[in-house]
């Protein structure tokens, strides 16, 4: 036997003979979340940016701690097929290359999805955009053939809410079936990496899970190549982490699939924020076929959603108490999961948004940026004030030259210069103190405020 499991296996007879459950830290545990992960024969990775490789403290971490990385967005349609068959791999190859050299899996993302889509692309309908996707699909995997692990083939495709309905979106009225054509490309032209299906809002049993879960289930039926399902998990406050998460990674498992949670962030601090990592972790662990991790970013300021301080790292790359109940976890540790999922915000919020709710009625809006050299993706949270408030409509300015090309969770008016995004059915009720969010993305330079008006 390995004289390490010896070791191991001696130090926990000893701690549960002592009456305690935790992990002692030795010598022999595995010290970063990569090689942690490995020793279970999974991945923990992280979403890199290209542009944000220089940063020193952001590499330096990004080397030691990950052994799985996704391009955040250099991958998408937008930035590799620009102009209609003009390709552009520079900066994915970069970070390709990254990954090569620190023995890093790589996860493609995302292959066809209904955002963040080059101009002509958007402009495009029927049988030409058909045609333009599968070519895409094709052309992206050959490039990258022989060095991606999973790709997520299709992103995003199902809607929100309780309809199960598949998403209203310019590929999707190309025909029912362009997801299955997605992945049949995608098998064609890289045949050994792993197909995936990702989406949102699916990590628990409801509607929207339970139409990836019968779509899925037809395509392993059809003989479809998939390979794998891709569970978000972005939480929050208003959206915990879902009692049946583990249960529900489980179902799609036992179709023969394997399942990863690609997205990970969970808004908080403290206790409250590094008991709900342990308890994602270890819903992982327990899932044989969940084969991997990844966090969607790697300090709180490299976030998508920083203002909700959501990562592993804090703003200076100090490791926070969500990293040690992370590693804690993998390494078979017991930090005591939350006994319900947490239902208020945490106590001490970060400084953006306004520590304490406004006092007034009526609403605010915060703008977290996720910007890159020519486009960006802006994530907008609308707090409510001391009054729940039944509608909203939130206000940004774009600098000159910058424009929106599409969004999510909100009706856009105007796509340059001053433009406003109002509440779509399912999120116009807030109460007071809550927020909930929408996100758009553009070409350009994205805003850093916003304002608030309530209905």
């Amino acid at each position: 036997m390995d004289p390490r499991r010896l070791l191991l296996a001696a130090s926990a007879t000893v701690l549960a003979a002592a009456g305690a459950l935790v992990l002692a830290p030795t010598a022999e545990a595995a010290t970063t979340l990569g090689a942690s992960a490995a020793e279970k024969g999974r991945y923990f990775g992280t979403a890199v940016a290209a542009y944000k490789l220089s940063d020193s403290t952001y590499s330096g971490i990004l080397n030691r701690e990950f052994n799985s990385v996704t391009p955040e967005n250099e991958m998408k349609w937008d930035a590799t097929e620009p102009t209609q068959g003009q390709f552009s791999y520079g900066s994915a190859d970069q970070i390709v290359a990254r990954a090569a050299s620190i023995g890093a899996k790589v996860r493609g993302h995302a292959l066809a999805w209904h955002s963040q889509q080059p101009g002509w692309a958007q402009n495009m309908s029927g049988t030409a955009l058909r045609n333009a996707m599968l070519n895409h699909v094709t052309q992206v995997a050959t490039h990258y053939k022989g060095k991606i692990d999973s790709w997520d083939v299709v992103n995003e495709a199902f809607a929100d809410g309780s309809s199960g309905a598949r998403r209203d979106s310019n590929l999707q009225r190309t025909g029912n079936d362009w997801i299955e054509a997605a992945f049949r490309a995608a098998r064609a032209a890289d045949p050994a990496a792993k197909l995936c299906y990702n989406d949102y809002n699916t990590d628990g049993q409801n509607a929207k899970s339970n139409a990836v879960f019968a779509m899925v289930q037809d395509f392993k039926t059809r003989g479809v190549p998939i390979d794998c399902v891709g569970f978000q998990s972005h939480f929050n406050a208003n959206s915990p982490l879902p009692s049946d998460y583990q249960a529900n990674l489980q179902r799609f498992a036992d179709l023969g699939l394997d399942v990863q949670i690609t997205e990970l962030d969970i808004e908080g601090s403290g206790t409250a924020q590094a008991n709900a990592y342990a308890t994602a972790v270890r819903a992982c662990l327990a899932v044989t076929r969940c084969n991997g991790i990844t966090v969607w970013g790697i300090r709180d300021s490299d976030s998508w959603r920083a203002s909700g301080t959501p990562l592993l790292f804090d703003n200076n790359g100090n490791k926070k108490a969500a990293y040690t109940a992370a590693l804690d976890a993998l390494n078979g540790g017991t930090t005591p999961p939350p006994t319900t999922p947490p239902t208020t915000p945490p106590t001490t919020p970060p400084t953006t948004p306004p520590t304490t709710p406004p006092t007034g009625s009526g609403c605010t809006a915060t703008v977290a940026l996720n910007q890159w050299n020519g486009g960006f993706v802006a994530t907008v949270k609308v707090t409510a004030g001391s009054a729940r408030i039944n509608g909203w409509t939130a206000g940004l300015t774009l600098s000159s030259g910058s424009s929106v090309t599409n969004s999510w969770n909100a009706s856009a008016s105007g796509s340059s210069g001053a433009v406003s995004f109002t509440n779509v059915a399912y999120n116009g009720g807030v109460n007071a103190g809550a927020s909930t969010e929408f996100g758009f993305q553009g070409t350009g330079t994205g805003p850093a405020t916003a304002t608030c008006a309530a209905r």
